[in-house]
């Protein structure tokens, strides 16, 4: 480990505005789901089980992981948002004791309409990002003694 380091005011700095924006972006987020109807949890659930990576969709499991939720809370989420007509439950095909999730036709309508914003707000995000990445990274390299401009290997 390496010893602690100064912290720079710059350092703060970065980390403010990095977690301004960030929050700025989640309000922002959460009015444009409030805007299309759902909540903001709902958004993210519709989210979740659009961007899983298995054509099937996601287990109650898998959403809990994706939403940091324990699963009987993904539990509720889900029967609320099935309730209002946003998904609905599937046996999986290759074990019929698994059950996946999967959008209706209304939440993928939903989704669609607040995915294309979300990416152009998550753009404007995307320089103040690039800086606290880009400062950190230096700092990294020179608590290693690398030159700055060299990238760091992933496994030191």
């Amino acid at each position: 480990m390496n010893p602690p380091r100064h912290l720079s005011r710059e350092d703060y700095q970065n980390l403010l505005a990095f977690r301004t924006a960030l929050r700025r972006f989640l309000n922002w987020s959460q009015a444009r789901a409030a805007d299309a109807g759902l909540t903001s949890a709902q958004y993210q659930l519709l989210l979740a089980v659009k961007g899983h990576h298995r054509q099937d969709g996601p287990t109650v499991g898998d959403v809990a992981d994706y939403l940091l939720l324990r699963p009987q809370s993904a539990v509720e989420l889900i029967d609320r948002a099935a309730a209002a007509g946003l998904l609905e439950r599937h046996p999986d095909h290759d074990d019929g004791r698994v059950i996946r999730i999967r959008l209706t036709r209304d939440g993928e309508r939903r989704l669609d309409q607040l995915v294309p914003a979300h990416i152009d707000e998550l753009r404007q995000l995307a320089p103040i990002l690039d800086q606290v990445v880009a400062h950190a990274a230096t700092i990294a390299a020179a608590q290693r003694g690398q030159p700055a401009s060299q990238p760091l290997r992933r496994d030191q």
